[in-house]
């Protein structure tokens, strides 16, 4: 577990632009299980490619895209682990990968983007990317 003085300023870094932190497994099912619509979930990370990529790209993506998920949604990979646990069942088949992001559609998995997708990528490719996703399922 990182310290939360470590990880507030990377929850921040989301929540400040309107993602709303799920901490516990109940949250997740919750809100995977309850809303209609879209939703954007991103497994947040301290690592660099979370802070170079993911977010920025995330961000990016939302503030500009004509489409927009309904819900933003987040989860804290080594910090939340009921959480990111109760997420990852949600993005089976996929093993488990921080960070990520995943687009649901009614509580279905529709689109999800492991970190091998964001490692060595730009925040600009993967706003591109989101961008994309966005215009098909929101």
């Amino acid at each position: 577990m990182y310290p939360e003085e470590l990880v507030a300023p990377m929850r921040e870094d989301l929540t400040s632009v309107g993602f709303e932190e799920l901490k516990t497994a109940d949250a997740v099912q919750q809100h995977l299980s309850d809303h209609s619509g879209t939703t954007l979930l991103v497994v947040n990370s301290v690592c660099g490619c979370a802070a170079g990529a993911a977010r920025p790209g995330v961000k990016m993506a939302v503030a500009n895209s004509d489409k927009k998920p309904t819900h933003l949604a987040t989860v804290f990979a080594g910090v939340d682990a009921d959480a990111v646990q109760k997420a990852r069942e949600f993005t089976l088949p996929y093993p488990p990968s921080s960070p990520s992001i995943a687009l649901f559609k009614d509580g279905e998995l529709a689109h999800f983007i492991e970190r091998h997708h964001i490692e060595g990528r730009s925040a600009e490719m993967i706003a591109d990317h989101l961008t994309q996703v966005f215009d098909e399922f929101c």
